[in-house]
């Protein structure tokens, strides 16, 4: 499964992440920034550190699980 993470500082100066499942592919990096800012700017996300205050980053996080038959 692969998820976008979107990673911001908030008021505390810690980074926030949050996840979505299953992004769009490929991934169009000018979309995520805009995004990015549009949250930013909306103040659309909730911190428990206080407000989102700048972008950190972001990327594409794949987890492959095979199970162990014993």
């Amino acid at each position: 499964m692969r998820k976008l993470e979107l990673k911001f500082l908030n008021a505390e100066g810690k980074v926030v992440t949050y996840s979505v499942d299953h992004p769009t592919e490929p991934v169009n990096s000018e979309s995520i920034q805009e995004a990015m800012d549009t949250i930013l700017r909306e103040n659309a996300l909730y911190s428990t550190g206080g407000d989102l205050t700048e972008i950190h980053s972001a990327r594409i996080v794949e987890r492959i699980v095979e199970e162990i038959e014993l």
